[in-house]
């Protein structure tokens, strides 16, 4: 068994997960779990195994009926921490790996004992591959664990941390919806060691369907809720809160046309 699991929930999108999977170097070592969060349109499997090239195996888990994405990482969480996996890697489909992703953050984890999670920058690209902007955070934990009040320093799909966590922070959260990876990797940034190494490794689809596209006045409320829970008097906190509650109130494409100018 590798070292690496790497966690894709899948909800109708068999070309995607193939993308994200053909997008993995043929010389990584890691397996992958997708889990289908009870789709119409299930996964192919047989399109998965042979765009998937990497060193490793690749296992499928289907959930009875939709239950959100909480629920589906959830599911893979269980299935990846019943076996001997060291850490655990996460991609979404449609989102795609820019080099040797895994075993850059592997050796990171491994140089530095210390660090619980990392992620690294990221390449935002439209549905048809045209670059949109790049994203750069902060990157050390200090930094982050400040401005984690405005928003996500990490984006999902690019991060990796240590299974052995799961037994101190548990798993994601089921009752911030469309937040669940915010309230997740608040537990990580309170009370542990994180980073973001300064490269792009990861390029993710701006899908007009996504999540963060669909649901995004769900997910503010969410991330409000979030920010309350962890909430302290001080600049970043309420900071924060303000800067939430004006998203909320914030067309979607007026929030991705300053996106595009700000970090072209």
């Amino acid at each position: 068994m590798n070292r690496i699991a790497v966690l894709i929930p899948h909800y109708n999108n068999p070309k995607g997960l193939v993308a994200s999977l053909t997008s993995i170097d043929s010389s990584e070592v890691v397996d992958v779990v997708v889990v289908d969060d009870g789709s119409r349109e299930k996964p192919d499997e047989a399109a998965a195994v042979t765009a998937f090239t990497a060193k490793g195996k690749l296992v499928f888990i289907y959930m009875d009926q939709n239950r959100g994405i909480e629920h589906a990482l959830n599911r893979g969480l269980d299935y990846i921490e019943s076996k001997s996996y060291t850490y655990i890697a996460r991609l979404d489909c449609g989102d795609k790996n820019i080099g040797k992703r895994f075993a850059i953050q592997e050796k990171f984890l491994q140089d530095n004992p210390d660090v619980k999670l990392v992620g690294s920058f990221a390449t935002m690209v439209t549905i048809n591959g045209d670059i949109f902007y790049n994203l750069k955070f902060p990157v050390t934990t200090a930094s982050i664990r400040k401005r984690f009040y405005l928003n996500c320093m990490f984006i999902h799909p690019a991060v990796m941390f240590r299974v052995a966590m799961l037994s101190v922070i548990g798993k994601y959260p089921i009752e911030y919806k469309s937040a669940e990876d915010y309230a997740f990797f608040f537990k990580f940034v309170k009370g542990y060691k994180v980073y973001n190494i300064p490269e792009y490794l990861v390029k993710i689809e701006l899908n007009p369907n996504g999540i963060s596209a669909t649901r995004r006045k769900q997910q503010v409320v969410s991330r409000i809720k979030v920010i309350k829970h962890n909430f302290y008097f001080g600049f970043y906190p309420v900071y924060g809160l303000l800067r939430n509650i004006v998203l909320y109130y914030m067309p979607n494409d007026i929030i991705l046309f300053i996106k595009s100018k700000i970090f072209k």
